[in-house]
């Protein structure tokens, strides 16, 4: 069965550094009835788990739900609407792509142009969209309509200052399928859930021990493509908050001479970015938010990170490599919601 393909399959993924785990910490009560359910969508893996019970029609909505999002957002299927708007054969969206548009360009314009989803023509010359990679990119040709600035929406109308701009929503539709999904689960009355979709989170209330939920920070080294939490670096415990991690550790190319090129591409230069920065664990208070700012960190690297996380009162924990050792950052935001 084809699967929904709204990121990059899960081996490939940039976000993928989030594992829920709860088994270092001993057990503090007997656990509620509880039901979890597992599977994969957007071409990774998924797992709610909702304290109490589900109605019996759960699965086909939830299935229902992924079967929209691919069809709004998606850039790999080329029927979806976004496609279409890529194309030019459209450019009336939906109220998810528009959105996550306003999701992107605050974080761009937060970030200086940094965080940009309209950088998907380079993208896609480097290999990083579905496509061959293209290791002798004519960057100018491509920075020529690649810039937030050349973006804009009234009502659901894509406004484009140049129609050869493509939109890229990979950053922010995952983290945004995530709080859909969550929003399904709190509309049947479920007050003490998460949402785990390729490590993505959206969570309220308690566990099923009553406690915050516990979540695992990924160790980001190259080749760490753990399911089960194998390489953790850290344990968090949160609610009430979407969480996202992003990093460079899995998604990348490599050409014939060894050089690697990775994902996050610098949209003011079209070069590869190169940064101690390993990877950016994101909270806030949506998915989508949270997925957003975890690109931006990467694109902005590690110094620059500390300090808008600083200055805007952004929860972010970030890994990064000192002198070939990895260490730990925790924004002051950080501590005040998750433990």
């Amino acid at each position: 069965m084809k699967r929904n393909q709204i990121i990059i399959p899960l081996l490939l993924a940039a976000v993928v550094a989030l594992v829920v785990v709860d088994c270092r910490r001993k057990a503090s009560a007997p656990a509620k009835p509880h039901i979890t359910l597992r599977g994969e969508a957007l071409g990774t893996f998924y797992q709610i788990t909702v304290v109490g019970s589900l109605p019996g029609d759960f699965q086909s909505r939830l299935d229902s739900l992924f079967g929209v999002a691919n069809r709004s957002m998606s850039i790999f299927d080329k029927g979806s609407l976004l496609s279409r708007i890529n194309r030019g054969e459209t450019t009336t969206a939906d109220p998810h792509i528009i959105h996550c548009i306003e999701i992107a360009q605050r974080v761009s314009a937060l970030s200086d142009g940094y965080y940009d989803i309209t950088i998907r023509p380079l993208v896609e010359a480097f290999g990083f969209a579905g496509k061959n990679p293209n290791f002798k990119v004519n960057i100018d040709s491509l920075l020529e309509f690649v810039g937030y600035e050349k973006l804009a929406t009234r009502g659901l109308e894509i406004v484009k200052s140049d129609p050869r701009v493509t939109i890229d929503l990979n950053s922010v539709a995952k983290g945004y399928t995530v709080d859909l999904a969550a929003q399904l689960v709190e509309s049947l009355g479920c007050t003490d859930y998460l949402v785990d979709i390729g490590g993505e989170i959206m969570c309220r209330g308690t566990n099923p021990r009553g406690e915050s939920w516990g979540v695992g920070i990924e160790t980001p080294i190259e080749g760490n493509f753990s399911i089960n939490g194998e390489h953790l670096t850290t344990i968090v415990r949160v609610s009430e908050v979407g969480m996202a991690t992003s990093g460079n550790y899995r998604n990348f190319r490599t050409d014939a001479e060894g050089n690697k090129y990775t994902h996050i591409i610098d949209p003011h230069t079209g070069a590869n970015t190169s940064s101690s920065l390993l990877s950016a664990t994101v909270v806030a208070e949506s998915c989508a938010l949270a997925d957003a700012y975890g690109t931006m960190f990467i694109a902005l690297g590690l110094e620059r990170s500390m300090e808008v996380a600083e200055r805007e009162g952004i929860a972010a924990l970030f890994i990064y490599d000192e002198g070939g050792k990895m260490k730990i950052y925790r924004s002051p935001a950080f501590g005040k919601v998750a433990k």
